[in-house]
């Protein structure tokens, strides 16, 4: 890019707050109070996000007699739950392709599964009035490159052969055009109904709402530092006070686990975005875009964006970083360097906005596992549940791993429990130094593999070959 070109792009950055758009917001809820005193609950839950909100709420619609206890390090919502993109998928496997190559003779269960939990968070949102701009407008898959063109084509036509083509639509390069103009667009895969769009953050929110209204106690600011077996239940520390529970379900996703075991199964990966200022008429008219899909384009390094409901265009992805031995650090909740090369992106996708600014910009970090989809399990003779490694894709599917928690706790055998997705676990990863150069190695041949028209050298192919395929 021309020098007088680059700094038009850094000037868009100018303004942009460092802090996630979704959770600069004046109507954030104020914090519950911390544990200052000791507890005794049927139900513990740890972990304020998307996975525990879920499980305290349905652990009430389930049993309303049930004591339920939440405790959440920080505040609700304000990690990975506040600061995503908004995607909730139906998807419960990252992703149609994934979901064929790791579970082929379950996924048309897998992909029921998805789409009723779907439609059970769209009736929840109804239901509990949780104001999160829920829009079910789908996501379109779009390809950059002629070889995404054939993949596309290719993961659409084994779809059709499955029978699990439904609601979704192959659009050529001027069909998708007509929906979202952009030069680099050449075609795309319009799944109609199996996405919707919303705010993160409202959702979040909205939950925790909702499980006051149905008696759940909450403390905030309130961290399980140890957990261990009390007579039949268990006994989780916080700084203040001690719980004791009859059971114990984990949501604690990237952070820590309670259970150490589990702890070598995921790692984070910061994940970075750009939220442009609101668009005027002229500048919406220029890019189309009526139907407000999620968009998504098909490299290995990706990218990912959507549209608000006051009319500014999410841009975020491409760039994954993991930290080495996979330390946790606001410090890495921002960097510039990713912002730069994110807003160059855009502009080079949407030239006709040139002139638009960013006012936030923001990262964080997404717990992934070495098979990109959740893993579930219990510890201590079935005391305690867990659910972890959502990589990126746990607006919907945390849902699920909430039911499949809950299920596992009570000693239910479901046609969730019996999935084999829900009884294996992924490859964890090596320890350190071999995590973090294995990871190194796998970004560049990913980076390689996208500038050589989908090339897969020799270490993706291994890695293919052990189930452990990777994107960013």
């Amino acid at each position: 890019m021309a020098p007088v070109a680059m700094r038009s792009v850094a000037k868009s950055l100018s303004e942009a707050k460092p802090v996630a758009y979704w959770l600069d917001d004046p109507g954030k809820p104020a914090a519950e109070p911390a544990l200052t005193s000791d507890e005794r609950c049927d139900l513990l839950v740890v972990g304020g996000g998307y996975s525990g909100l879920w499980t305290a709420l349905i652990a009430k619609e389930r049993d309303p007699g049930r004591d339920v206890v939440l405790i959440e390090s920080k505040e609700a919502g304000w990690a990975a739950s506040g600061r995503n993109g908004g995607f909730c998928a139906a998807s419960l496997t990252h992703g149609l392709a994934n979901g064929m190559a790791r579970w082929p003779g379950e996924l048309a269960k897998l992909e029921e599964l998805g789409a009723r939990n779907l439609d059970e968070i769209e009736a929840a949102v109804a239901r509990y009035g949780i104001d999160c701009d829920f829009e079910r407008t789908g996501e379109i898959d779009v390809a950059t490159e002629p070889h995404q063109v054939e993949e596309l084509r290719e993961l659409h036509e084994e779809a059709r052969r499955l029978g699990l083509a439904d609601g979704s639509e192959w659009l050529d390069r001027e069909a998708l055009r007509a929906e979202i103009d952009s030069p680099t667009f050449l075609a795309g895969l319009w799944d109609r109904d199996g996405v919707a769009m919303l705010n993160p953050a409202k959702l979040a929110w909205g939950l925790k709402r909702a499980c006051l209204e149905l008696g759940v106690r909450i403390y905030e600011n309130t961290r399980g530092l140890k957990m261990a077996p009390v007579g039949a239940g268990m006994a989780v520390t916080t700084p203040y006070g001690t719980i004791l529970a009859r059971r114990v379900a984990l949501g604690t996703n990237i952070f820590p686990s309670l259970v150490k075991r589990i702890r070598p199964f995921t790692v984070p990966v910061y994940d970075y975005a750009l939220m442009t200022e609101p668009l005027d008429e002229e500048q919406l008219a220029s890019i189309g875009w009526k139907r407000r899909q999620g968009l998504g384009d098909s490299a290995n390094q990706f990218h990912y964006f959507r549209i608000t409901k006051d009319h500014r265009i999410l841009w975020g992805g491409y760039d994954a970083i993991y930290p080495y031995r996979g330390k946790l650090d606001s410090e890495y909740d921002h960097r510039p360097e990713t912002y730069l090369k994110l807003a160059e992106h855009f502009f080079t996708a949407f030239p006709q906005l040139e002139g638009v600014k960013f006012s936030h910009a923001w990262g964080g970090a997404i717990d992934t596992c070495s098979r990109f989809s959740a893993f579930f399990g219990t510890a201590h003779k079935g005391r305690v549940a867990y659910a972890a490694g959502f990589t990126g894709l746990g607006v919907g599917a945390t849902r699920f791993g909430a039911d499949v928690m809950l299920d596992l706790l009570d000693g239910v055998s479901s046609e969730r429990t019996r999935l084999e997705m829900v009884r294996s676990k992924p490859m964890p990863f090596p320890p350190e130094p071999f995590a973090w150069t294995g990871i190194t190695l796998t970004k560049w041949s990913l980076a390689r593999s996208d500038a050589r028209g989908g090339r897969r050298n020799l270490w993706l192919r291994t890695l293919d070959r052990f189930g452990l395929g990777f994107d960013s």
